[in-house]
């Protein structure tokens, strides 16, 4: 792998833990040294950190609570 590539690794933990669990991506790494910039959105999706995964993850969220009000409603009665 390219010093510059793992330099901007270690400069980022979550990215440089995210090729330690993917190892496909030192071979993609050690052969074209530009293909940095996808491992971000890669990691994104991997880590649920997009957008549509974040908006999922709070709409669950307001669904749990929903059912824990009902679930209070109904054993206040």
């Amino acid at each position: 792998m390219n010093s510059s590539c793992y330099n901007y690794l270690k400069s980022r933990p979550e990215l440089l833990q995210f090729v330690r669990s993917n190892p496909m991506w030192y071979r993609y790494l050690t052969r074209d040294p530009n293909r940095i910039y996808e491992i971000e959105k890669e990691a994104k999706r991997f880590y649920g950190k997009t957008f549509p995964q974040q908006v999922e993850k709070i709409n669950n969220g307001v669904q749990m609570v929903g059912m824990f009000l009902q679930f209070a409603e109904t054993m206040k009665d």
